[in-house]
């Protein structure tokens, strides 16, 4: 129905973004790797692909056509739903998934939160005629998205506290990396508070 949106992105969570187009604020679900590229107040593209489901209607959207087509194959794969598919892409790239799956290394796929050995050879059966083999190997260690799991989590758990991700990444940025996640979270607090 909506093969893309063109919007000011006015704000971030976890795993929804709100993208205002024409005085409408579209709730849209997407990847840890399209918010990373995601700034508030500003214009961005995303890639859409509208799902009604038995609860709801759901907007899912992209950063790029790659990831979109990949999120459509997988959840054509049975028992892979929106929400597995998301949290796929959002621990591994479009590259290494396709990797993983021309490869048949199952290990790989369950590194995501919801694929377990046996979906993940679901998935590779389904999909490994389908799929080009348009993939690079992967530098070892080099499959998450976002290799600092503090970071994300402290990202996160700050943009949940509600303050602008933005703002967050930027206070995180000045703090020393190598403290415990607790004392990194109180300190980023610290700064955010200061500056509103």
């Amino acid at each position: 129905m909506y093969a893309y949106i063109i919007g000011d992105v006015k704000a971030i969570y976890e795993d929804e973004i709100i993208v205002e187009n024409s005085g409408i604020g579209y709730r849209i679900y997407t990847t840890a790797s399209t918010i990373a590229e995601l700034n508030t107040y500003e214009t961005f593209k995303l890639y859409t692909e509208y799902i009604v489901r038995e609860d709801g209607v759901f907007l899912y959207g992209f950063s790029s056509e790659e990831e979109l087509n990949l999120f459509k194959e997988l959840i054509k794969v049975s028992s892979i739903g929106p929400k597995v598919a998301i949290s796929l892409l959002s621990t591994l790239n479009t590259n290494d998934i396709k990797y993983a799956i021309h490869t048949n290394d199952v290990e790989l796929l369950t590194k995501a939160p919801g694929i377990g050995k046996k979906t993940a050879g679901r998935i590779i059966l389904e999909l490994k005629d389908k799929l080009a083999k348009d993939y690079h190997v992967p530098d070892s260690d080099s499959n998450l998205v976002d290799k600092d799991e503090d970071r994300v989590f402290a990202i996160e758990a700050l943009i949940n506290l509600g303050y602008l991700k933005n703002d967050v990444e930027k206070v995180l940025g000045q703090i020393d990396p190598s403290l415990r996640l607790e004392d990194k979270i109180k300190m980023a607090m610290k700064n955010l508070e200061s500056k509103r």
